[in-house]
Order: C-alpha cells, then sequence, then structure tokens
C-alpha cells in the first residue's frame, strides 16, 4: 500500500509550482492514481454541496453547456459552409473548434444522463428483483461509474499535462490551447461522479422509505 503514495510529494510540488512539464514529469508516479481518485471524490462532493446551495445548476448546469457546445458548433459550421462555398473563404479554426466542442457536448452529455439514468438500467429486467436486489444492482452501478470515472479522470488528466507541456497549440490558430479544451474530459467526469453520488444519496433515501428503487427512465425527461 505504501507504494501505491510514491510520489506523491512531487505530484503535490508540481500542482503547487503551476509546471506544467514538472506535473506531466511527475503524474508519471504510483500515487497519481490514489491521489486522483482522492481529489475526483472530494470535487464530486463539494460540486453535489454546490448543487445543493444552487439549486439552478443542479438541474441546468449540464444541459446549459451542452446546448450551448451544440449550438456554437452548429453556428460555425452553417456560417463557414457559407462562407466557403458562397464567398471561398473560411477560417482555419473552423475544422478543429467543433469536433473539441463535440467533446464537451457528448461528456457533459454523460453527465446529465447519469442524473436522469438514461443509460442502460435494464429496468425491465430489475424491477422483477427484490428490493435488496434492486438496492445492490444500484450500488453497483454507483461503484462501476465511479470506478469508470476514476480512470478517465487520471489517464485523460496525464493527457492534459502532456499537452500543456509541449505547448500544444489547435490547428488554425496562433495561441489557442488543445489542453484548454481537453481539460474539460476530467471536469466533465468528474460532474459524472457527482452525479452517481447524488443517484446513491437518493436510492439509500427512498430504500429506507419502503419507495419505489427503479422507475422507467425517459430521455429527455426531468
Amino acid at each position: 500500500m505504501i507504494g501505491w503514495f510514491e510520489g506523491t510529494g512531487e505530484i503535490l510540488s508540481a500542482v503547487a509550482s503551476g509546471d506544467s512539464w514538472m506535473l506531466k514529469e511527475a503524474m508519471r508516479a504510483p500515487a497519481i492514481w490514489p491521489l486522483g481518485l482522492i481529489a475526483m471524490l472530494l470535487t464530486a462532493a463539494l460540486v453535489l454541496l454546490i448543487y445543493r446551495v444552487v439549486p439552478w445548476a443542479e438541474r441546468n448546469l449540464d444541459r446549459s453547456i451542452m446546448v450551448v457546445s451544440y449550438l456554437v458548433i452548429g453556428g460555425i459550421i452553417f456560417v463557414e459552409v457559407i462562407r466557403r462555398f458562397v464567398f471561398e473563404v473560411q477560417a482555419p479554426w473552423s475544422t478543429t473548434l467543433p469536433p473539441f466542442l463535440f467533446l464537451i457536448m457528448t461528456y457533459f452529455g454523460c453527465s446529465y444522463n447519469v442524473k436522469l439514468r438514461t443509460h442502460l438500467s435494464f429496468a425491465e429486467f430489475r424491477t422483477a428483483m427484490p428490493r435488496a436486489g434492486q438496492m445492490a444492482c444500484l450500488m453497483l452501478d454507483a461503484v462501476l461509474w465511479i470506478g469508470f470515472s476514476w480512470v478517465v479522470v487520471v489517464t485523460s488528466s496525464k493527457v492534459v499535462a502532456n499537452s500543456a507541456a509541449n505547448f500544444q497549440i489547435m490547428l488554425g490558430t496562433d495561441g489557442v490551447m488543445q489542453w484548454w479544451f481537453l481539460l474539460s474530459v476530467p471536469i466533465a467526469f468528474t460532474l459524472l461522479v457527482s452525479r452517481v453520488l447524488e443517484n446513491v444519496l437518493e436510492d439509500i433515501a427512498n430504500f429506507r422509505n419502503g419507495d419505489t428503487l427503479i422507475t422507467q427512465a425517459v430521455i429527455g425527461g426531468n
């Protein structure tokens, strides 16, 4: 277990210094995995607290980011198609920015659908199970989501640090850094974990109160 935290000091020092190259090198240490899990869970718990204090954010944050990203993608494509075929000009970043915006829309959409429970949940099968079995399935869902998010947050954070350390610039621009957009991946999956924790608290309350545990999810519902 001690080996898991090897390199903790280097990682914390690199984070404190704000040096992307130092952070990239430090994140090779085994300690990035337990530290990543702790940071992800603590941040997700903080986000959940913010949701409780600011109900508007709980209801609209994920889908607002999705809608804005989608509209910006659509606007860029619409304008640039006209400019290209009518005026024979085109912004060089018009083909490189939309994929990053699509990345943001997709992963924040994943967080929103965890909130709605519209991912594969086998509701028809689970409703036929006893309450203890239903609760066990819901807790298994939570563990799997957290584990999956843990892997994504740590590995994508390494990609972000590597991009920042190598000063990767978005193609077609002069000073827009790629890591600004890549950072949306660990942020989105941390928000996803906050939705998982939110669902866990709801499931525990429903189990204790004898309320329905498994309901049919509706895509686009609230």
